[in-house]
């Protein structure tokens, strides 16, 4: 053992699906909202449609932009499942309505000026084909683009994600800083049995963090499963409105908590996250977290304790 390291528990081997071919994969929806980012769009519409995973619907709800975003959507409307251009309530009204006119069993939103990797889909459709254990995943190294697209930054996620470190605020940035492990939006997927469970919608009321608050409801029903591969990134160009206020975004991100029964930690500091391993296992301040790996040409999952 070594102090600060995660330990790993081998879960309980259970029956599951075997291999899926093409044909087996779930169907994924996959919706873009979007509003005056033509100089993105095209990025990452191609980054969703690119992967050629063979049972994608691909929705993209754009809200009357008036840049050059309806003529990129309109030289991918072939491949698209549906698409309007029309005003709307903002960003979360957009994706609930983009979700409204889906029906596929693995759900993700990906935002207009963001991007997957090139292996996201199939990743994610194996896992969920082999895993039904798993309702909701995400990665456990998230990736940042710069505004040319290029990979500027992947910063593993220390300790993985649980309901008790989500509701302690721990997937936040403590006071003064912005190096916290968010749950990346982008990177997010989930089965539409949970979406159900949860209220089959975003909270459009929120100006900023809708995706933190959908997150506190899939806690109420499901554990979260990370896995050590980047499947989407978030890029960084300066006029995105959770970039520009940030500050807002988490003070909303606390009222969430606030809202879910949370008992978010002194923000100042989180003692918690320097303590050697043996440490806090002694003074009972570890947690565990569930992850997907890849072993003997399949995936199966673990719990590890930090």
């Amino acid at each position: 053992m070594i102090d600060g390291m995660a330990v790993e528990v081998a879960e309980p081997s259970r029956a599951s699906a075997p291999t899926p071919s093409p044909a087996g994969l779930p169907r994924v929806s996959v919706v873009t909202p979007s509003f005056n980012q033509g100089r993105f769009l095209g990025e990452t519409v191609r980054s969703v449609l690119d992967q050629g995973y063979p049972n994608l619907k691909y929705v993209v709800i754009d809200g009357g932009s008036t840049d050059n975003s309806v003529e990129i959507i309109r030289s991918h409307e072939a491949q698209l499942a549906s698409w309007v251009s029309e005003k709307d309530a903002g960003q979360y009204d957009a994706i609930n309505k983009g979700f409204a006119r889906t029906s596929g069993e693995v759900m993700a939103w990906l935002n207009s000026d963001d991007k997957y990797t090139p292996w996201a889909l199939w990743v994610v459709g194996e896992i969920f084909a082999q895993l039904p254990q798993v309702q909701w995943l995400t990665t456990l190294l998230p990736l940042h683009w710069d505004a040319r697209g290029l990979p500027i930054r992947c910063k593993p996620v220390r300790g993985g994600y649980s309901r008790s470190g989500f509701l302690r605020g721990d997937h936040l940035p403590a006071l003064g800083s912005w190096d916290g492990s968010f749950i990346q939006q982008e990177s997010t997927f989930w089965r539409r049995s949970l979406w159900d469970k949860a209220g089959g919608r975003v909270d459009s009321t929120l100006q900023l963090a809708g995706d933190f608050e959908l997150w506190a409801r899939f806690f109420e029903h499901a554990d979260l499963y990370g896995v050590e591969l980047p499947l989407g990134g978030f890029r960084m160009h300066g006029d995105q409105k959770t970039a520009d206020r940030m500050i807002e975004y988490v003070d909303e991100a606390f009222s969430v908590l606030d809202r879910h029964g949370g008992r978010p930690v002194n923000r100042r500091l989180r003692l918690r996250t320097y303590l050697p391993w043996r440490l806090r296992k002694a003074l009972n301040l570890t947690d565990s977290y569930h992850v997907c790996v890849h072993r003997d040409g399949r995936w199966t999952t673990a719990t590890r304790q930090y």
